[in-house]
Parts: C-alpha cells; sequence; structure tokens
C-alpha cells in the first residue's frame, strides 16, 4: 500500500464528517472554545491583568480537543489493524470471499453517501444494531467526566470511536479487505484524519461550524462524492477489476 492510496480513504472522512457532527456533536460541544461568552464589563487593565489566565485556559482546551480527537483516531486505528488481521490470518484470501468483501465494501460506500444526503437511512438500522456493543462501553465513560483534563479527553476519545456508526463501519469494511493489521491500520488513520478538520474546528468554533457544515447543500455535496466513489468502486468490479479507487485514474502506480 503506497500513500497515494489513501487519499480516497482521506476524502471519505472529510465528507462524511457532516455525519460526524450529527454523532460527536455533544460531546464535542462539551470541549468547545467557541461558545461566544458575553462581553466583558471589567475595566481594560483589569482585562490584561486576566489575560495570562485566559491565554492558559485556552491552550488547556485546545489541548483537550486535540486529545479527544487522538483517542478517537487511535481508536479507529485499532479496529482496522483488528478488521486488517482477518485477511493477514487467512481468513480472507479466498478470492470469492475478497470479491464479496469488495462488493459489500463499496455498496456502504454507496449506502453511506445517500445517508449523508438523506436520501435514504438504511444505514441507521445498523448503528441501532451496533448500540449492543456501545451499552457495554458506555459504561466505562463515567468515570471520565467532566473531561476537566486532557488524559480524560484522550481516554473518552478512545472509548467514543467505538459509538456504533454506519460511517465507520463503512470504512472498516475498506480496511478488512487491505489483507493485513498494518494497512487496515493505515486505512483507518487516513479516514479518522480525513474527519479531524471538522471536529477540530468544531472544537474550536463551537455550534457555529456545527449550523454550517449541517446545512443540506453541504451534506448533499458530501454524499455526492462517497457516493461517487462507492459506483465507481462498483463498476470496476463488475468489470472484475478490484484494485484501489484511485488507479481507475491511473496514478497508483500499478502497471
Amino acid at each position: 500500500m503506497n500513500a497515494l492510496s489513501l487519499v480516497p480513504m482521506f476524502l471519505v472522512g472529510l465528507a462524511g464528517s457532516v455525519h460526524c457532527i450529527g454523532m460527536c456533536g455533544g460531546i464535542v460541544g462539551a470541549l468547545s472554545l467557541g461558545g461566544g461568552a458575553p462581553a466583558p464589563t471589567r475595566p481594560v487593565i483589569a482585562i490584561a491583568v486576566a489575560r495570562p489566565a485566559l491565554q492558559t485556559t485556552l491552550q488547556t482546551n485546545v489541548l483537550r480537543v486535540l486529545a479527544y480527537n487522538g483517542g478517537r483516531i487511535g481508536s479507529y486505528m485499532l479496529a482496522g489493524a483488528l478488521a486488517g488481521s482477518l485477511a493477514g490470518a487467512g481468513m480472507l484470501h479466498l478470492a470469492s470471499l475478497q470479491v464479496a468483501g469488495y462488493w459489500l465494501a463499496n455498496l456502504m460506500l454507496v449506502a453511506l453517501g445517500l445517508y449523508l444526503m438523506d436520501a435514504w437511512r438504511g444505514l441507521a438500522h445498523l448503528e441501532a444494531a451496533g448500540n449492543v456493543v456501545w451499552r457495554r462501553v458506555r459504561p466505562l465513560l463515567k468515570p471520565l467526566m467532566p473531561m476537566d483534563t486532557p488524559l480524560k479527553a484522550l481516554a473518552v476519545g478512545g472509548l467514543w470511536g467505538w459509538v456504533p456508526c454506519g460511517m465507520v463501519y463503512s470504512a472498516l469494511l475498506t480496511a478488512m479487505m487491505q489483507g493485513s493489521a498494518l494497512n487496515g491500520a493505515a486505512t483507518m488513520a487516513a479516514f479518522g484524519l480525513g474527519t479531524l478538520p471538522t471536529l477540530l474546528g468544531m472544537g474550536l468554533l463551537g455550534t457555529r461550524l456545527r449550523t454550517q457544515m449541517q446545512r443540506r447543500p453541504v451534506r448533499i455535496a458530501s454524499g455526492l462524492l462517497v457516493l461517487g466513489f462507492g459506483l465507481l468502486g462498483l463498476l470496476r468490479a463488475a468489470n472484475g477489476v478490484s484494485l484501489g479507487w484511485l488507479d481507475a485514474l491511473c496514478v497508483t502506480g500499478h502497471p
């Protein structure tokens, strides 16, 4: 696997992050720096004296936002390594299973694209099924609240990465087809990094960014991008080709 082949997963994460705002908006909102505090009424001299304390608070909050997202992406990578190891252990080495997995991964991307556009909500049922796992993980969050330190935010992010999410399931199917734990982890790292800009912005700007990203034109554009990758993958599968999405553009270095 070369680095360029990870670009599609980064773009899927970037486009799909409009869904992340809905899924993670509450937890990220707790870390928000953009709460819109009222204008200070203290004298200018008092504000100048308090400025170092305000800067310290700002730095602490930034660390908490970064720690939360670091834990979240770390959990994605762990899940990707586990999924990729299935193929590495020989469980997906049969050609028929590889082909079926490739079709399924791209069908999931199509479903995700439609989900982002609110054209079809089928993945919501998959997320509901995943709640069985989440019910076992959720109690672990209680000792970590409130998230008043970066270490707590890191732990919450690591647990939050296991929240049932159709978008993550779609990415995991692709990670599973990579043939090794390392490649599976790399695939999920690229996906997680794609979601990072939006969730960092959400943590720093709060509801202002959330409102903009949840606008229908943004969701449709994001859904169309993900849908396009899925349809391209299905087209290549129908033609008997099961390489990466970017192979169609002749930019991945395959002969």
